[in-house]
């Protein structure tokens, strides 16, 4: 047998279901179970291409009711799935060093390292939100329990209970790295704030990177049209993708499966994930990956992931993975696949779907290159 990590025999241990494989088809379909530690339900998510970068779980708050205090020496960003509250955001010793703000279906906001913090329900139905931290790295690293939760020090220049720290801004800097990068520890409604153009990554495409919390994590939304796909790329794993609008699917395969898997042979190591509003799936390390929509409206995505290319605190072990970067062509050293070089195959088909579907191809001519 297969011996387990720390963060694998931790999240063992808190006696809640724990769901594996590529994705998640629907957050509402996963089961949950009464969590001890917080007060609320929860299961934990371990999908192949977490790896060990990156953790996740589902958590639900009761009606009306709120989970315990908790503090941990872990980032964690969380996202409002459905329902309505409030977090409460500690800072030092007295009661009255607080912080407190209100969110809905669609925020997201990320809890400063290692402070006490506790969420609310201000509603009668529950809320479900998704958690996703950096505790895989960490528990890891200290495999000790106790000291990951019951540390005192306080990262004041992260957070030093600022009133206004979670109040939302419209700081956006760049590009950087390819990306415009926006600076704020919380955003009201992901399924509608502004993303910025990022051609590059694929016809139509928009890309706005997010950095919070003065995190190594950070994230970003992206959205492209109907008829429309983006370009294939791989990277790091851990990247943890969430969507937010329309239907569709997305290819994986291994890089040493080759730039077009088809053509050489290797079509039965392309995995498909079929995807709607509320699927999340997590592609491996090294693996080119490719989203497809074939909905009737744009279709829009949430990534959780680690600083690798374009945000102020950048993981290492992810810029060396990625080389020149997923917007530097894979004839320049980088990992993306331009249309040109793509495998014809990947057209084809999508056009087969999005032809059943009634949906219209917006693609662009191009011409594929010779090998």
């Amino acid at each position: 047998m297969e011996r387990e990590t720390s963060y694998e025999k931790w999240i063992r241990s808190e006696g809640i279901p724990i769901v594996e494989g590529y994705g998640v088809e629907d957050f509402r379909q996963v089961e949950l179970a009464p969590w001890p530690r917080t007060g609320g339900k929860g299961v934990f998510i371990q999908l192949r291409g977490m790896e060990g970068f990156t953790g996740m779980y589902v958590g639900e708050i009761p009606p009306g009711g709120s989970l315990k205090p908790e503090r941990h020496l872990y980032d964690e960003m969380i996202y409002i799935l459905q329902g309505r509250g409030a977090t409460e955001v500690g800072w030092g010793d007295g009661d009255s060093k607080k912080v407190t703000f209100e969110w809905g279906e669609g925020g997201i906001f990320a809890v400063p390292l290692n402070s006490t913090h506790r969420l609310y329900n201000g509603s009668s139905e529950p809320v479900r939100y998704l958690g996703v931290t950096s505790a895989p790295i960490l528990m890891d690293l200290l495999h000790d329990v106790e000291f990951m939760f019951g540390c005192a020090y306080e990262f004041q220049q992260r957070f030093n209970g600022q009133s206004d720290y979670f109040v939302p801004t419209n700081k956006r800097i760049g590009p950087r790295g390819g990306f415009w990068v926006w600076e704020t520890n919380f955003i009201s409604d992901v399924k509608s704030a502004l993303v910025d153009p990022a051609e590059r990554k694929g016809a139509g495409l928009h890309l706005t990177c997010i950095q919070m919390a003065s995190s190594t994590m950070a994230s970003h939304i992206a959205e492209w049209p109907v008829g429309r796909y983006h370009k294939a790329h791989h990277h790091q794993g851990g990247a943890i993708l969430l969507i937010l609008r329309s239907k569709g699917y997305t290819l994986m395969w291994p890089k040493e499966s080759g730039v077009r898997p088809y053509k050489e042979g290797k079509g039965k190591d392309v995995v498909k994930v079929d995807w709607k509003v509320g699927s999340f799936f997590c592609p491996p390390t090294g693996w080119f990956h490719q989203h497809f929509n074939t909905g009737p409206e744009p279709a829009r995505q949430l990534a959780f992931r680690y600083n690798t290319q374009s945000g102020e605190y950048r993981l290492g072990i992810g810029k060396a993975l990625n080389r020149a970067g997923v917007v530097t062509s894979t004839r320049e050293g980088g990992t993306l696949i331009e249309y040109e070089d793509e495998d014809p195959q990947i057209k084809i088909d999508f056009e087969a779907e999005i032809n059943a579907e009634g949906v219209p191809s917006k693609m662009p001519q191009f011409n594929y290159r010779e090998d």
